[in-house]
């Protein structure tokens, strides 16, 4: 088991020329399984809204079903460096909600740090965030709390004008105060330049190899997520097949009666066939 990372080792690494592993978690033992494994950061993302409670966006996921999901990851790996996405509507609205909420995440939830979307237009919320001792991760490029308005699932920063501007954003959330950046899905060229062109660690989705560290979602890591595999995944497991062929031969064996065998019951030492003679 790895000892608790801190903030000042997250942003070291970029220094020390170590590449971070950031994996999401939703749930305790899997938090637990993967903090052994030796994952840097555990991310209780949003994404839990498609992979676990069957939305078919980010956008329904609310801060009860985050602080639920955050605890559970927390007490699964005590030790693990836990950030915790904010849900769309919980920064949007006015700064005091957004600090409010980012502060829930805190004491509520116990998680190290939060993670919230945007560039230019989120700065003075992640300003307000840290001024508040809530540490913030950003996370700009494709962003799937409003990508049904930014033109959907696509690559972002493919032309001069918007790789321009994602350049900007990811220099003005770090002079804001965030201690890393998600780059999600925007070309590998282009990532190089932010990462280089900022102190703080990038954490790439789709990014290509030389941002600073990488993320994936654990479900689709795994091949337990069926309903779509994105291109940037690389599936280091297919389990679905296997749980599916697991569960199936359950279900026959309990249907024609071979399991629970007698390894798997439990014997006393009263004759119990005479209960039914009283």
């Amino acid at each position: 088991m790895q000892a608790r990372k801190s903030l000042r080792d997250i942003k070291a690494s970029k220094e020390q020329g170590k590449k971070i592993t950031m994996l999401t978690a939703y749930d305790a033992s899997m938090a637990g399984l993967f903090h052994s494994c030796g994952v840097d950061i555990l991310l209780v993302g949003d994404s839990l809204g498609m992979v676990v409670l069957g939305y078919e966006s980010t956008v329904p996921v609310t801060m009860a079903e985050m602080l639920h999901h955050c605890s559970a990851v927390r007490r699964g790996a005590p030790d693990g460096f836990v950030v915790g996405d904010m849900p769309y509507g919980s920064y949007q609205t006015d700064t005091r909600t957004a600090v409010e909420n980012g502060i829930r995440f805190l004491k509520e939830a116990g998680v190290d740090a939060v993670k919230l979307e945007g560039g230019v237009e989120v700065c003075e919320t992640v300003s307000a965030l840290g001024r508040a001792g809530v540490p913030v991760m950003g996370h700009i490029g494709l962003t799937p709390q409003t990508a049904a308005q930014s033109g959907g699932y696509t690559v972002q920063g493919k032309d001069d004008g918007s790789a321009r501007r994602l350049l900007q954003e990811a220099k003005a959330l770090e002079e804001a105060g965030v201690f890393a950046i998600v780059l999600e899905c925007i070309p590998a060229g282009l990532a190089k330049v932010i990462s280089q062109s900022l102190s703080v660690p990038t954490i790439g989705i789709g990014a290509g190899a030389d941002c600073d560290g990488q993320v994936l979602v654990s479900h689709d890591l795994l091949g337990i997520f069926v309903r779509f595999t994105p291109r940037f995944v690389k599936k280091y497991a297919d389990l679905a097949p296997i749980i599916s062929q697991a569960v199936t031969d359950y279900v026959n064996e309990v249907a024609e009666g071979s399991f629970p065998a007698e390894e798997h019951s439990f014997e006393g030492q009263f004759n119990y066939t005479e209960l039914l003679q009283k």
